[in-house]
């Protein structure tokens, strides 16, 4: 297992690292394997921010919280995944297990424009080109379309790419601006 206690803007004292560590303890008695927990803990101007990021059995779970003490925005933050962690463990006890898990993986990149046309030799009108500057490699695992969601609820992210377990195809779910969500399956 792996944490990870980082201050933006602000030094994390002993008391406040010990005080984290305690409060995350209690959120490992939910799960057989943590592999990762990131905690940030970020100060702007009279606002205390606690951010927190756990990996543990395969999900990520994000929660962020900011109050005017840094003491209640962690107590915060770790009462909000406390709650999720209960509320989707519980959905996805419910669940039926699926009898041949497939294990693949997917690569997310974010792209950048560059100008490296004449660093190339090759002369471009005024053309520019990408350039990866953040890669990463996750686990793609198969679930259903309710199970995916609740995922992408417990990242906080904007989309969640997944296998899905129906039709074998790599799906991307995405969350509406009106509370819905949207389905990108792929046509082969």
């Amino acid at each position: 297992m792996n944490v990870t206690i980082t201050g933006r803007r602000m030094d994390v004292t002993d008391a406040l690292r010990s005080y984290v560590e305690n409060g995350i303890k209690k959120l490992k008695i939910h799960f057989d394997k943590v592999v990762d927990i990131n905690v940030v803990l970020d100060v702007e101007k009279h606002r205390h921010i606690a951010d927190v990021r756990l990996l543990a059995n395969g999900v990520r779970i994000h929660g962020r919280e900011s109050t005017a003490d840094m003491y209640a925005s962690v107590d915060a933050v770790l009462a909000k995944l406390d709650r999720q962690i209960s509320k989707y463990k519980g959905r996805i006890n419910r669940h039926k297990q699926r009898s041949s898990p497939a294990n693949l993986s997917y690569g997310h990149a974010i792209l950048a424009l560059q100008e490296e046309a004449a660093a190339a030799g090759v002369e471009q009108e005024e053309e520019q080109q990408h350039q990866i500057v953040n890669r990463e490699k996750r686990p793609l695992q198969p679930m259903s379309i309710e199970e995916a969601i609740m995922q992408l609820d417990l990242l906080e992210d904007s989309f969640f790419v997944f296998l899905n377990a129906d039709t074998s195809h790599v799906n991307v779910v995405y969350a509406c601006e009106d509370n819905t969500y949207g389905l990108i399956e792929p046509e082969i």
